[in-house]
């Protein structure tokens, strides 16, 4: 199905106390920003904007400090800059320091918040300047140098340090502070007049000579600042509307695409947030360019039919499926704070037996629903099981990536999918039927797989390591396996007999199924010897991003054509 594009929400729609619960409630504010992109771009907006009050207090912060350091010792400063001048410079500073502190530690401020620091951060600075600005044309050097025949110069000079702050002022505003035009041309306004009203009212009382300089000076600050009003509405207004289309170029539906987790044979993983629930999820896509032909793109639909069939706490949740209007196909899955079982034992070796069975156990259960419905899942390995926390139980294992899967309710397989002679899967966990490209699978060659991924657990390594994939395929068909005691010799011997007989050449000399290979898992001496807390002690102990979540290895082959 397509799903239509998210509906732009009003301010009105927004606020009103009789909208839907599920729409986020935004709180009345007067200098909010215009919601092109509804309540999600909110949360974008609140996001950028803090992120940039926070980088223009710290680009305030660290001048006024220099500055301060500098009147403290400096014996020549003016009057007006010795006293009250250091103690309002102090002020600024602290300010300055509070609020990036503020927006350090509190990551989830709403807009009306945020927009009172932008006040209260632009307005001290804009206080502060306009003091100086008084004080330096009142009582400063020009003052005592009124009738010296270098004060038109002095003069000159003195307004263009006072209109350089202001310039720079205004272009931070106009840049960094996300706005709309309007707004933007308000205040930047009120910056650019300021220091022209104030200068005439500072040198009033001097009496002096050289007023027609002034207003020359003025009027080239004027031109000065006119130039910085332009350029801050001009890319307040650009900055705008590149960061809506930003934002609508990383929509998907109703979905916003984050960090991307990963890749694979059948597409790639992003980090996803619903646009209204905010919650997260990982959506898998592929392209039409990445699709190649319409068979990829019906094998990737078939994998999230089969998925979204499934309802067992150990196969990963679906919550839904879509087409993009450029082509793409995608599927939205739940979120999964955890590792990957080739990751847990690349990084910290083969697992005790005690855990490797509670894993073992927990996708058997997700392959006995899916056999159950006639469905076979074709690519068991490690990358495809993830160990994660879920509701505050640790070790939870999920089993994903059906887009392999091939169904047998029909008691043959799609031959339109799934041709004749070719060789699907991953080769380092490859059944020998599935090497030797037979068309007629049945559940035992998952449990093949499942002995595979068994035995890289407890040794760190695939049953066969070679150094070519045919190779590879060739030592599952013909070649005999080495029991894993000969690569560590303490395994129990009865964990090792059922990974051996998983992994038996003949079918029909393997489990019959996953049921039985859970019930022989469950009668061994280490099994239910693995605890809830020495798994949440474990990932403790080994903290984990949360970002990394769900993550498909893109260097393992998943299709090779039959010689």
């Amino acid at each position: 199905m397509k799903q239509p594009p998210p509906i732009p929400l009003s301010r009105a729609a927004l606020d009103s106390p009789s909208g839907s619960s599920s729409v986020r409630r935004v709180p009345r504010c007067r200098v909010a920003m215009s919601l092109q992109g509804g309540s999600a771009f909110l949360g974008v907006l609140e996001n950028l904007l803090r992120q940039r009050l926070l980088f223009v207090a710290l680009l305030a912060l660290f001048p006024t400090i220099i500055f301060l350091i500098r009147n403290l010792f400096d014996t020549h400063l003016p009057s007006f800059l010795s006293g009250i001048g250091v103690a309002l410079q102090g002020a600024v500073a602290l300010m300055a320091a509070s609020l990036a502190w503020i927006l350090w530690r509190r990551p989830h401020l709403d807009l009306c918040r945020l927009r009172t620091l932008e006040l209260i951060l632009f307005g001290s600075l804009a206080i502060f300047f306009a003091w100086l600005q008084y004080e330096s044309f009142a009582h400063g050097p020009l003052e005592a140098s009124s009738r010296c025949e270098w004060a038109p110069l002095i003069l000159r000079q003195a307004v263009g340090n006072s209109t350089s702050r202001w310039f720079f002022l205004i272009i931070v505003y106009g840049v960094f502070i996300p706005n709309t035009w309007r707004r933007c041309l308000t205040v930047s306004l009120v910056f650019a007049l300021t220091p022209l009203l104030l200068t005439p009212a500072a040198v009033a009382h001097h009496h002096s000579p050289w007023h027609a300089d002034l207003l020359s000076a003025l009027f080239g600050a004027a031109i000065f600042l006119s130039v910085a009003l332009a350029i801050a509405v001009f890319g307040s207004h650009r900055i705008q509307v590149l960061e809506a289309q930003a934002f609508e170029a990383q929509q998907l539906g109703q979905y916003r695409l984050g960090k991307r987790l990963g890749s694979g044979g059948m597409g790639e993983v992003y980090l996803a947030e619903h646009l209204l629930l905010r919650r997260p999820c990982a959506v898998k896509l592929i392209r039409p360019e990445q699709a190649g032909d319409p068979t990829t793109l019906q094998r990737f639909e078939r994998e999230v039919q089969a998925m979204a069939a499934l309802t067992h706490w150990n196969t990963v949740e679906v919550y839904d499926y879509g087409h993009a209007d450029d082509g793409t196909f995608y599927y939205v899955m739940e979120y999964l704070p955890g590792q990957n079982l080739e990751h847990l034992v690349g990084l910290h070796g083969p697992m005790p037996p005690a855990r490797a069975i509670h894993l073992l156990r927990q996708v058997c259960g997700a392959l006995r629903e899916a056999h159950g419905v006639g469905l076979l899942h074709r690519d068991i390995k490690p990358s495809n099981i993830i160990a994660c926390e879920r509701g505050g139980v640790y070790d939870v294992v999920k089993l994903l990536d059906f887009g392999l899967v091939q169904e047998t309710r029909l008691g043959k397989p799609d031959d339109r999918l799934t041709q004749h002679g070719t060789i699907i899967g991953s080769p380092p966990y490859m059944s020998p039927e599935q090497a030797a490209g037979r068309g007629e699978l049945d559940a035992r060659s998952d449990i093949y797989s499942l002995g595979a991924v068994a035995y890289f657990l407890l040794t760190g390594q695939p049953p066969f390591v070679r150094e070519t994939a045919m190779l590879m395929l060739m030592a599952h068909a013909y070649e005999p396996v080495h029991p894993p005691a000969a690569l560590r010799p303490e395994l129990p011997a009865d964990l090792e007999a059922i990974v051996l007989r998983c992994l038996e050449k003949d079918p029909s000399r393997r489990f019959s199924d996953a049921h039985s290979v859970e019930r022989a898992l469950a009668s061994c001496l280490d099994a239910d010897q693995w605890s809830e807390e020495q798994a949440e002690l474990w990932w403790h102990e080994h903290p984990l991003d949360r970002l990394e979540g769900i993550h498909l290895r893109p260097d393992v082959p998943t299709q090779i054509a039959a010689v």
